[in-house]
């Protein structure tokens, strides 16, 4: 028997489906979402108790139809209600075509015009089948100000008059770069919990490789859809070690490595060797080959950094950008010493782009500490602790501020 927790997998599946069935046929994205929303919610409230349909994809089909029968029924403009309900009522005992429209879904649920935190949240809801209050949980928000953003997102798609297609082949590349960008950031939130209570949120994660290995299998000549599905897999494998039982945050190099996911490792590195050399290089292959180097060194100090620093100056090549300096400052101060990973730092001092994150004060102190300079250490500590929304975070870096202080001073 199909448990609760099947529905809401099957229907988070399903829903892109639908939607893009329907956004095809009637070119109204808006009120083809929010009539699918409404036919998720009924399946929640229906299948656990009735059970599931003979064909679930069509019983979604037809009840978000119908919620388009009752939409435009209230349309004051009668000629136009009455032409609309002719062609619903024609489709709705139609068969359902077979056509997957997830990834034109997806290109514009990502598309340009919208802002980053609007691709974020349209598409948690149009893909991942997330509600407004699940995304709102997620990015600690309240649900109205998250209802407000995704309606403003809908509004723009319809304002702009962005149709429902694949865009063209000399639009692809830049869209597609947009749509992974926008996949790493959900796993990114899940991961690490920009603030909050908790460190990590499985949900988000889960979600954003799911969607990652869906467009794989729609796209799976796209290396840099491959190295962005392993990056995940090679990087939530450790999510089991990554916290202590009282919660407190376990740094990778203390973390127990009998607690890795051993079949995510296999399957990224797998991943890996598939795409490597056989296609253009791109940044989210380059930082999986560096969390493979991670995850298949047996102890923190057979970790090859060499090659990690090497693939962090290709990464520099490819992608330059801050927190791929700050993370190359961390391999740096590993094969040359932290004095070298803290002249590295230096250049970011004056990024603005740094000016809001408190990472790059966290590992300045770490490379202090290394150093030497205990009471710069500390005051970095602290420092960092305060610019981060992140309980955990905090609490981890003031208990190093902490235990700083306790230590003998030069």
């Amino acid at each position: 028997m199909t448990t609760e927790l099947g529905f809401e997998g099957l229907l988070r599946e399903l829903a892109p489906q639908v939607l893009g069935a329907l956004t095809r046929r009637y070119g109204q994205f808006d009120v083809c979402e929010d009539a699918v929303q409404e036919a998720m919610l009924a399946a929640f409230q229906q299948w656990p108790a009735r059970g599931l349909p003979d064909n679930p994809r069509a019983w979604l089909h037809s009840v978000a139809a119908r919620r388009l029968v009752d939409l435009w029924r209230s349309d004051t403009a009668r000629r136009r209600r009455e032409e609309t309900l002719i062609d619903v009522q024609f489709i709705e005992h139609d068969e359902l075509p077979d056509q997957d429209d997830t990834l034109t879904l997806l290109f514009l649920c990502c598309h340009p015009a919208l802002s980053e935190p609007s691709q974020l949240a349209l598409t948690l809801r149009a893909l991942g089948g997330l509600t407004t209050a699940e995304i709102a949980h997620a990015f600690l928000v309240p649900e109205a100000t998250m209802a407000q953003r995704i309606s403003r997102a809908k509004q723009t798609i319809k304002s702009a008059g962005l149709q429902f297609e694949l865009p063209s082949e000399a639009q692809r590349s830049e869209r597609l770069r947009v749509v992974l960008h926008v996949l790493y950031l959900i796993f990114n939130e899940g991961y690490t919990t920009s603030q909050g209570q908790a460190l990590q949120r499985a949900d988000l994660t889960s979600e954003a490789m799911r969607l990652t290995r869906m467009l794989l299998e729609l796209l799976p000549d796209e290396g840099e859809v491959a190295g962005l599905l392993a990056l995940m897999l090679l990087t939530d494998a450790r999510r089991a070690a990554r916290t202590a039982l009282d919660g407190a945050i376990v740094p990778l190099a203390e973390q127990d490595r009998a607690l890795w996911n051993r079949d995510q490792i296999a399957e990224g590195v797998a991943l890996l060797t598939r795409t490597l050399g056989k296609r253009p290089i791109g940044p989210y292959q380059l930082q999986a080959a560096i969390a493979a180097l991670h995850d298949e060194a047996p102890t923190a100090e057979a970790t090859d950094w060499a090659e990690i620093d090497a693939l962090y100056q290709v990464l520099e090549r490819v992608s330059p950008g801050p927190v791929v300096t700050l993370n190359r400052a961390v391999a740096m101060a590993m094969v040359q010493g932290p004095a070298a990973g803290l002249a590295l730092l230096e250049t970011l001092q004056t990024d603005e782009r740094m000016r809001q994150s408190h990472r790059l004060e966290a590992v300045r102190a770490h490379l202090l500490e290394r150093v030497g300079q205990t009471q710069a250490a500390r005051d970095a500590y602290l420092k960092a602790a305060r610019m981060t929304a992140s309980l955990p975070e905090q609490r981890y870096l003031m208990s190093q501020a902490a235990r700083l202080l306790q230590l003998p001073q030069p």
